[in-house]
Order: structure tokens, then C-alpha cells, then sequence
């Protein structure tokens, strides 16, 4: 099992930016990807981002592409989600989780993931 921790979240103002970071525990953090999803109240958790166990893959769900960057440095265990221009709709609870594989194909099955964070706050006042 790997121990996941975001940090990073808070209250912005629209138009703000954060950046979230994802530290993981172990020795084997560049043999899996990373994602991130979000969970506002009462809505279900959707998919944010996610990018393979080099950088060189990375995808974001439509909503947040232009505006959202996703890096990792397998050197300090730590994935980033800068996040630009927030909106309102942004807020939610992020999370950070590790995908079983070190690829992201298939990353809307939220069974391919395990071992998520405790999660974030991040909310955005218009």
C-alpha cells in the first residue's frame, strides 16, 4: 500500500491560482501514474487529471484543459496540479490517487485506482 497526502488548497478568489501537491510514501512511485479527482457537495467524484509514470503521458477532463497543468518529480515522490484562472465550479475536495499500472488508458474506471489521499479543499468565491 502506498500513503498518499495532498496539501496546497484553500480559498481563492475567481481568477486565482493554486497549486496542489501530492506527496507518496515508497520506494516505487515511478512505477505507477497519478490522478487527481474532485468531489463537490453532492455530486459524485469526477476526474480531474492524470499523467504516467514518466510525465510523458498526461490527460485532463475537458473543463480544466488550458488551465490546468499537471507535473511530477519522481525524484521527491510528489505530483503538482497547478491549477490558473479558477472558477467557482472549481471547488470541490481534490484527490490524489495512484493508478494500479504505470499507464493512465483507462483512467475513468475508478477501479484501476487505490490508495487515495484524504483529499484537499479547494474553494473558489466568485
Amino acid at each position: 500500500q502506498v500513503h498518499l497526502v495532498e496539501s496546497g488548497g484553500g480559498l481563492v478568489q475567481a481568477g486565482d491560482s493554486l497549486r496542489l501537491s501530492c506527496e507518496a510514501s515508497g520506494r516505487a512511485f515511478s512505477h505507477y501514474a497519478i490522478g487527481w479527482f474532485r468531489q463537490a457537495p453532492g455530486k459524485e467524484r469526477e476526474f480531474v487529471a492524470a499523467i504516467n509514470w514518466s510525465g510523458s503521458n498526461i490527460d485532463y477532463t475537458e473543463s480544466v484543459k488550458g488551465r490546468f497543468t499537471l507535473a511530477r518529480d519522481n525524484a521527491k515522490n510528489t505530483v503538482y496540479l497547478q491549477m490558473d484562472s479558477l472558477k467557482p465550479e472549481d471547488t470541490a475536495v481534490y484527490y490524489c490517487t495512484r493508478k494500479k499500472t504505470p499507464y493512465i488508458a483507462g483512467f475513468l474506471d475508478l477501479s484501476s485506482w487505490q490508495d487515495w489521499g484524504q483529499g484537499t479543499q479547494v474553494t473558489v468565491s466568485s
